[in-house]
């Protein structure tokens, strides 16, 4: 069940990053879960480097979504949109 929870919590995170970040990314779903899960991947490890916050608190899901939204321009930038 780990792997399914992780795949749905990479889906929302990545839907909530394409949301708040204005313009078309042209993104399928498991690219959407990727960008999610990669954002709470190195959200995770910067603030748990940190120490902002431990694994599990709320704030690690709101580092995740901003952090899958730097991951989501870079991603932009890359591809060469808009």
């Amino acid at each position: 069940m780990g792997i399914v929870w992780t795949i749905v919590l990479g889906f929302v995170i990545g839907v909530i990053a394409k949301l708040l970040l204005p313009g078309r990314q042209n993104m399928g779903f498991i690219v959407t879960v990727l960008l999610g899960i990669g954002g709470s991947l190195c959200a995770g490890v910067v603030g748990q480097f940190f120490g902002w916050y431990q694994a599990g608190e709320g704030a690690g899901f709101i580092a995740s979504v901003i952090m899958a939204v730097i991951l989501l321009v870079i991603y932009g930038k890359i591809r060469g949109g808009s």
